[in-house]
């Protein structure tokens, strides 16, 4: 039966379901925000990662042997199955590191994917997850403790380098996670990125994924490609070539000396504020995924 309503679904879904006009000109992050389960459908992400949703969504258990999913109350440790098997790896890695027991994973997606009620205006199609920069020492963490504990910040000079409780750890769990070739890329804040390009004596292909971006200094983001075969879902376009150091240097430059504002235009329109997406703005299938049951 349970199949059955899987296969109806996932029909519905390739065909296109429409909800009422009503619904279609809701915020579409309190339509998915309010879901508690998944879509009973086959594994699929659809539109863009931060245009989007996903059915077939799978949970990253709560514990496991070498990680916990923290914020629990956020119901956002859901996640196509390719990125709950890459943290499930990668966490295994970082448990073989001096000092370090796993990863705390921090937010993934929420059952549907789709826009949030609060925070990111990516992790929408289940392929985004957010990786504490905080060592765990212990994996026995109990709901509240998950919910008051905090990670630690890398950075130092707003970003322009990393501080103190930057280790080689760090430096190789973000290297193993870009080496791996379900990764499309990883943002980091750029004095991280930087350090990097300093350090890595090796082979430095891997470096092109790590690309500089704001914030990112109390956890590292990691984007996976789409999954192969995923007719619906949008990749990003590929990072620019080479390892991409120079930029990384370019953002720290700016940090430390900031470029002149550039001149306001008096007569130039008033920036309208970013409209919230509705339901209509996100792919068709979509629909179909909020409406399984």
């Amino acid at each position: 039966m349970v199949r059955a309503r899987r296969l109806v679904l996932s029909l519905a879904i390739l065909l296109g379901v429409t909800l009422s006009g009503e619904v279609q000109a809701q915020a579409a992050k309190q339509l998915f925000g309010a879901q508690k389960g998944p879509a009973a459908a086959q594994p699929a992400p659809f539109g863009s990662y931060a245009k989007g949703c996903v059915a077939g969504a799978v949970q990253l258990p709560e514990t496991g042997p070498t990680w916990q999913a923290m914020r629990l109350s956020r119901n956002r440790n859901w996640g196509h199955p390719d990125t709950i098997a890459f943290l499930q790896d990668l966490s295994g890695f970082a448990a073989r590191l001096p000092g370090w027991q796993g990863l705390y994973i921090g937010d993934i997606s929420q059952p549907r994917g789709g826009p949030m009620l609060t925070g990111h205006a990516s992790h929408q199609i289940g392929l985004d997850a957010d990786i504490w920069m905080l060592p765990p020492n212990r994996l026995n963490l109990s709901r509240n403790e998950r919910e008051n504990i905090s990670s630690i910040s890398l950075r130092r000079a707003e970003g322009a380098y990393v501080n103190s409780s930057w280790t080689r750890q760090h430096h190789e769990v973000i290297k193993a996670a870009a080496s791996d070739s379900r990764v499309a890329r990883i943002f980091v804040f750029p004095g991280a990125k930087v350090q990097m390009c300093k350090d890595e004596a090796g082979n430095r292909a891997y470096l092109r994924k790590i690309r500089p971006w704001y914030g990112h200094h109390y956890h590292f983001h990691v984007r996976l490609n789409c999954p192969r075969g995923a007719r619906g879902c949008l990749d990003q376009d590929a990072p620019p070539a080479g390892d991409g150091c120079d930029e990384a240097q370019g953002w720290v430059n700016n940090i430390l000396n900031p470029p002149p504002p550039a001149p306001r235009d008096p007569n130039a329109p008033k920036p309208q504020p970013r409209r919230e997406l509705t339901l209509a703005d996100l792919p068709d299938q979509c629909a179909a995924v909020l409406r399984s049951r």
